[in-house]
């Protein structure tokens, strides 16, 4: 992997606001959108090969900035609702302009970006600024006609969906059928259609009767690519359940649940909070499934559900170090995780500014740091080590000097080329592998 760009976040507001909150590329992989804690959504375009080289790629440049959450307050229930960005998905193109939805905890907005390179010219009821003329002064018609202007990006909100969820909302995701939609929070699913915002249909509904009966909350969800009636969300008890809405209206009863039975040996005090799933990606064949609790990725079959066909430890050496994890709240975070375009290599986000990557057909894997250093173009990443105790080589770094403030929480992988996206802090890193269409 090559370092190619780096994009820092600025933001008036200080410190926090600017911190990127999730990451993801549109169906072609030329735009790259982030959303922030701050509310704002940055969108980057690739730009096109130069003519000069025609096999060097273009970068990724900034296309577009646009706030799209602010601050709200809920007065029925005295809470504050940040303006944070959850997750950000792209609509199939359909025409000239694209399309992304956005959402924060409470209230999901469809946004269409569009371009403007001509403006009109020779109204005959308005004069150059707009204003109406004065009637009597209108003596012949002329024909209007478009004038060149400077490349506009214009990004306007087209729907807004609210109301539909009494808790945080965790995921969202595009049905196939590019009709409907769906959103999740800790206790419930819903199902929208993309031209109706006064009502979803609840799909899933986990709360209890009782609120002291809750074992597991909602997690993470995501249609399967191929099949619009498919979907599967994970739990915080680290099953995942597959739905099938030809089956019911209510997909309260799974159609598959795939858990893993717990190794008695492993058991520990923590052994519910690691294993909670904080991520679920569908492959792109959609055969199978990436799954991220806090020390491992699994692949599981879509054939399979008593065990995942492969699990790779992400930081095993963390393993030693829960309790002190446990006390700093790290032990919470939620890392994601993501297929290349060939579902042959997955990858995820550590501590350090660390992130992992696991050959499916090697076996191979390797660990890379988004830094600064390795941002400047055309250096190349330098696999990194981390060492438990007993011998060091030079460039290891021991488990103990880990920074755990420095996470990779949100990475995205290019749907068909050897290009990562990964967010640390307030540091965009985009890396791409120039040498070969595999992983080192």
């Amino acid at each position: 992997m090559e370092g190619e760009s780096i994009y820092e976040v600025d933001s008036e507001d200080g410190v926090g606001a600017d911190i990127i909150s999730t990451v993801e590329f549109n169906h072609t992989g030329e735009l790259l959108a982030t959303g922030d804690k701050g509310g704002r959504v940055v969108i980057f375009q690739r730009e096109p090969e130069s003519k000069n080289e025609p096999h060097s790629q273009g970068e990724y440049n900034v296309y577009s900035t646009f706030q799209s959450h602010e601050p709200e307050f809920d007065y029925l229930k005295s809470l504050e609702i940040e303006e944070k960005i959850n997750k950000i998905k792209w609509l199939p193109q359909q025409n000239a302009a694209h399309s992304l939805l956005s959402t924060n905890d409470k209230t999901i907005k469809l946004w269409k970006v569009t371009e403007r390179d001509k403006r009109p010219e020779g109204y005959n009821l308005k004069d150059e600024e707009g204003k109406l003329k004065d009637l009597s002064t209108v003596t012949s018609l002329q024909v209007p006609v478009l004038k060149p202007m400077d490349l506009m990006v214009e990004v306007s909100p087209r729907r807004i969906f609210a109301n539909g969820h009494t808790y945080h909302i965790n995921s969202i995701s595009v049905n196939s059928d590019c009709e409907t939609y769906m959103s999740a929070d800790d206790l419930r699913i819903n199902l929208w259609h993309l031209a109706i915002t006064d009502r979803s249909f609840n799909i899933v509904d986990i709360k209890p009767a009782n609120m002291e009966d809750l074992t597991e909350v909602i997690t993470a969800s995501e249609f399967h690519p191929h099949h619009c009636n498919l979907f599967v969300y994970s739990s915080s008890k680290g099953s995942l359940r597959l739905c099938d809405m030809r089956a019911s209206a209510l997909c309260d009863k799974h159609s598959k649940l795939f858990e893993e039975p717990e190794d008695p040996s492993n058991r520990s005090f923590f052994s519910e909070i690691i294993s909670s799933v904080s991520d679920v990606k569908f492959s792109h064949s959609g055969r199978f499934m990436l799954t991220r609790d806090y020390l491992t990725v699994k692949v599981w079959d879509l054939n399979m559900e008593t065990k995942p066909i492969e699990t790779y430890q992400v930081h095993d050496y963390l393993r030693s170090k829960l309790c002190s994890l446990y006390e700093n709240d790290c032990i919470f975070d939620k890392f994601e995780c993501a297929w290349n375009g060939s579902d042959s290599v997955i990858m995820t986000g550590a501590y350090n500014n660390f992130f992992r990557m696991f050959d499916r057909n090697t076996k191979r894997d390797v660990t890379l740091e988004a830094s600064r250093e390795s941002s400047k173009p055309r250096a190349i990443l330098k696999p990194r080590r981390v060492c438990v105790g007993g011998k060091r080589r030079k460039d290891d770094i021991s488990v103990d000097s880990l920074d755990f403030t420095k996470k990779i929480l949100h990475t995205a992988w290019h749907p068909a080329e050897n290009i990562i996206a990964i967010a640390a802090t307030n540091n965009l890193y985009i890396f791409q592998d120039k040498v070969n269409s595999e992983m080192h």
